[in-house]
């Protein structure tokens, strides 16, 4: 094989279908748009149009809620809290408190508060105090010897 021998597979490469270009093409004049009307116009895109059906975007139940004024808390883990008390990023022994969190760098912003939930194991005795906890969170701090107190909506 040579250079010059090179082609494609037939019918791989298809020419541009040319519009407009005269009766005999069989695409000429109104270049198979029909006749007058906004579609036949160039720059027009109904998008979601269906010719005056019911179209597909009315046509499909309405679902769900978003409630307006909701709460986003910051989520914390039991696990990420040990691995920061294990590495000394927090200290066991004083209060630790949303703030404390942020300044340790576990918790990035408080949003509406931060809320402790019972992923991974605890076995330091500390005294926490946020916006929101878990049922088994709560459980699993008082059973390492500590205290989880949940402020009653301080972030509002």
């Amino acid at each position: 094989m040579k250079l010059h021998e090179l082609r494609d597979n037939p019918g791989a490469v298809k020419s541009k279908k040319r519009v407009g270009r005269g009766p005999g093409s069989g695409k000429g004049k109104t270049a198979g748009r029909g006749i007058k009307g906004q579609k036949s116009r160039s720059g027009v895109a109904l998008n979601g149009y269906e010719g005056g059906q019911m179209p597909l975007y009315m046509r499909l139940p309405k679902r769900g809620f978003n409630k307006p004024n909701r709460k986003k808390f910051a989520v914390v883990n039991l696990g990420l809290i040990q691995k920061f008390v294990d590495e000394k990023k927090l200290d066991a022994k004083k209060e630790i408190t949303e703030d404390v969190l942020v300044e340790s760098g576990l918790v990035r912003r408080k949003l509406d508060g931060v809320r402790i939930l019972a992923k991974g194991e605890i076995s330091a005795k500390l005294k926490l105090n946020v916006t929101g906890a878990s049922k088994s969170a709560v459980e699993a701090v008082e059973k390492a010897g500590g205290t989880l107190t949940v402020a009653a909506a301080a972030a509002e």
